[in-house]
């Protein structure tokens, strides 16, 4: 059976040369077995047959057996053509109509001859009426076996090849009925037992014809837990392979560093969140493995508190640290942050990025080596070949989705043994996602925000209201603060949106004529940006006119407005990251979300969760669910679980964490993954990872 699957789909009856290369091109479709993994998108129960006198024009598609009486052709334009048909079932008549193809319509219907017509009722003229229905042959269907009609996703291009719905729909069933014997199965039979799962021949046949929504319910789960089991499952074995192979230092001590800073110097009280979080990575540090964790943290949770205290138990315990983020306005944020914490205690800190060169770089280099310096604070400058530490303990990476994976990777060289990783993102990451992008790291999450802190107020206004919206930012300026106005930056329209900020910035300054501006965007060179942000965190500035490139890195406490202009551009995640430039002081801080009044169901229903909640993780769920896991930031580099074919992590949040705990269970009792009792799925494994699953591993 395995080699019919292997088939090339140009030799399906039905395919041939042309549509082989359409099918491959746009739906990635090159054999047989591809065919059968494209799925219908939903079903249309044609089970019932109705008569004409019961059709009503609100019901839905529907289905009516009758004959044609009559054509009238009508000539709307020399290239245009209206047939309308007399169509009548004995117990009523009713109109068919079409204005494509007439020729082919016309050709192809004969009057006095039965069809089963399906299609769309409405109104005309007092008379029920379809447009472009489907037409079937009445004796060459049997109407009490149709049961649910699967559709299927096509694109223009297979459409002006006649690879429309209905067309896919007649190559599976060709193909189905080519598989004389059983598809083999590819799950354990104690697997299938226990959960009550259909066969993998019964799920294939009955995902693509089920009689009834129980037989599509049941082969979608079947199919969905398989997909989503040997995602998670090849996850686990990585982590459980990597953990066996890779001894972690084993940081015993608390010592002197860390207990100094906790007595001394520690900034505020420690939330529950945090104290909850150090006792994991502290655990992960003793635990003589190393250490692989993900820090969740929302924008000012307190991440980075966490980050230089596990740094502390390193330095302890005679070992160095980094950390690593995307920019370099943040790793200089970093670098200030961390010194400003450790003010009075004997502890290096150093910067490495693009802009250190010459001696002072050299001096860093060399410190590293001679262990001099404790903390290395700096960009991807840090993975560069002649940066060698004399013995690098812990690896702190932010904003990871920044990074690729073999970046990462190549901080493990630093070390004769690899260093612990601690992973740090302000982006919320949904469960079910972080379950499966980052399912071989352990979570920790900050759900707390420290004491003080206000929750910022988001306001929807519209951009007929800015006269008010200005009067508001004057209120604020004249209070001592300081305010943020985003343009968005698109790619695909980027002169355009540059135009739009530059005239916006003019615009501005006749405006607001008593007040100092600042502008930056990503055009502008390194230096320049530089020194306008330099102007505005030490408040020379009032306003900070900006694209999106103040998204991550920026840090000014006396900031208490964010106005975000044309905000149905942006997505949920991005909005949230935007919001949270303000509310880091003490103050009642606010953001602004501008948009026209003309605005979808799904952009108004973003504008609203943004407003309704503060809270990250909630609104990553929201857009996961609104936007799918492949558009989210970061995910899509990740490669891992995105070639699904029919699971969908936004909305089968049950089904991963079903296949997780099967898959975990496997790997509790076979960690080396060698037993002959679940060689089966090993070779499964095998097999996948030879096909089209981008496996890569995140760590």
């Amino acid at each position: 059976m395995t080699d019919i699957l292997q088939q090339d789909i140009m030799y399906l009856p039905g395919v041939g040369p042309r549509r082989k290369e359409i099918l491959s091109r746009e739906l990635g479709i090159n054999t047989f077995g591809d065919l059968l993994e494209y799925y219908p998108y939903k079903y249309v129960d044609r089970s019932k047959v109705y008569t004409i006198a019961e059709v009503t024009p609100d019901m839905p598609f529907i289905q009516v057996c009758g004959e044609i009486l009559s054509f009238d052709e009508t000539v709307l334009s020399p290239r245009r053509k209206r047939l309308v048909a007399r169509f009548s079932d004995g117990t009523a008549v009713c109109e068919l109509v079409w204005f494509n193809n007439v020729k082919y319509v016309k050709s192809s219907l004969a009057p006095r001859k039965r069809y089963v017509l399906f299609g769309k009722p409405s109104v005309f003229n007092g008379r029920i009426q379809f447009s472009h229905p489907e037409m079937d042959e009445a004796d060459k269907i049997e109407l009490n076996e149709m049961g649910m009609q699967p559709y299927y996703s096509t694109t223009e291009k297979m459409k002006k090849a006649g690879l429309t719905s209905r067309t896919m729909e007649k190559l599976t069933k060709t193909l189905l009925s080519k598989l004389v014997t059983p598809l083999r199965e590819t799950l354990p039979g104690f697997i299938t037992k226990r959960l009550r799962l259909m066969s993998r021949d019964d799920a294939m046949r009955k995902i693509h014809y089920p009689k009834t929504i129980e037989d599509s319910t049941r082969a979608s789960f079947r199919l969905k837990f398989e997909e989503l089991f040997y995602v998670q499952l090849n996850i686990l074995r990585y982590a459980s392979d990597h953990r066996r192979k890779y001894r972690g230092y084993v940081f015993k001590h608390v010592g002197a560093q860390f207990n100094w800073f906790y007595s001394h110097n520690m900034p505020f009280e420690l939330t529950g969140a945090q104290k909850r979080v150090m006792h994991e990575i502290r655990a992960d540090m003793c635990s003589g493995r190393q250490m692989n964790r993900l820090l969740q943290g929302d924008v000012g949770s307190g991440k980075t508190l966490v980050a230089l205290m596990s740094m502390l138990i390193a330095i302890d315990n005679g070992y160095q640290a980094c950390i690593m983020a995307p920019t370099e306005i943040l790793a200089e944020q970093h670098l200030q942050t961390i010194r400003d914490f450790l003010k009075g205690m004997h502890i290096r800190v150093e910067l490495l990025t693009g802009i250190v060169k010459g001696k002072r770089r050299k001096a860093v280099l060399e410190g590293l080596i001679s262990g001099d310096i404790n903390i290395l604070v700096g960009t991807h400058a840090i993975i560069e070949d002649n940066v060698q530490f004399r013995s690098l303990g812990l690896a702190v990476i932010d904003e990871q989705h920044r990074f690729g994976v073999a970046q990462r990777a190549r901080l493990w060289t630093k070390s004769k043994n690899p260093p612990h990783i601690l992973v740090m993102t302000a982006t919320p990451i949904p469960r079910t996602l972080a379950m499966t992008i980052y399912g071989d790291l352990d979570v920790s999450v900050i759900d707390e925000l420290p004491p003080g802190r206000k929750p910022i107020v988001t306001i929807h206004k519209y951009d007929d209201q800015m006269t008010s919206l200005y009067q508001g930012i004057r209120n604020q300026i004249h209070k001592g603060r300081q305010v943020y106005i985003v343009y968005p930056l698109i790619k695909d329209s980027e002169k355009i949106d540059l135009k739009n900020l530059e005239e916006g910035y003019e615009g501005l300054l006749q405006v607001f004529p008593e007040f100092k501006l600042s502008k930056i965007h990503g055009k502008m060179k390194d230096k320049e940006k530089e020194a306008e942000m330099e102007k505005f965190v030490k408040g020379e500035t009032q306003i900070l006119v900006a694209t999106t490139v103040i998204e991550v890195g920026v840090n000014v406490p006396n900031a208490s407005v964010m106005v975000i202009l044309d905000a149905q551009r942006f997505g949920l995640s991005q909005l949230h990251q935007l919001r949270g430039r303000v509310g880091r002081g003490a103050d009642q801080s606010f953001c602004i979300l501008v948009t026209t009044r003309k605005l979808t169901k799904e952009t108004s229903r973003r504008i609203d969760i943004m407003c309704d909640t503060n809270d990250g993780f909630q609104i990553a769920e929201a857009d996961l669910k609104l936007r799918g896991p492949g558009d989210l930031e970061g995910t899509q580099q990740s490669g891992i679980a995105f070639d699904l074919k029919i699971a969908d992590i936004a909305r089968d949040g049950q089904i991963v964490q079903l296949a997780r705990d099967e898959a975990q269970k496997i790997i509790d009792d076979d960690p080396t993954c060698s037993s002959t009792t679940y060689q089966m799925l090993w070779d499964r494994l095998s097999e996948l990872r030879n096909v089209n699953i981008n496996w890569a591993a995140i760590s």
